[in-house]
């Protein structure tokens, strides 16, 4: 199976259930994996084979940016079916982070596998 892969991708929104993050964004970061067959684009040379990353980048910024989330998991499950259904991603695993969200550590969030590998 080919991967295709984000990482790192930040963005700011509103998440958390206190009442202080419904006022504030805050940086989320996402690590995306994505099962895609890259063999036609790499034969052909053709993005129309590939699964164009920065289309998935931009939807993913514009769908977060503009939305507001109370938990971290509604946030993954949403984002995993757009990937799923908008781009035809069989498989993928995405992991959200909450940067500083919890003294002592980096960064807290979770990591979701959907579909068929």
């Amino acid at each position: 199976m080919d991967i295709v892969f984000i990482n790192d991708l930040r963005i700011n929104t509103i998440i958390g259930i206190f009442d202080w993050e419904r006022e504030v964004k805050q940086t989320v970061r996402l690590d995306v994996e994505m099962a895609h067959d890259i063999r036609k684009a790499a034969e052909t040379d053709d993005i129309q084979y590939a699964l164009d990353y920065k289309k998935v980048s931009k939807r993913l910024i514009s769908f977060i940016g503009e939305s507001e989330f109370f938990l971290v998991e509604t946030m993954a499950e949403q984002v995993a079916a757009i990937i799923r259904e908008e781009f035809k991603v069989p498989w993928l695993c995405l992991s959200v982070s909450k940067p500083g969200a919890l003294r002592g550590a980096e960064s807290v969030g979770i990591r979701i596998e959907r579909g068929e590998r």
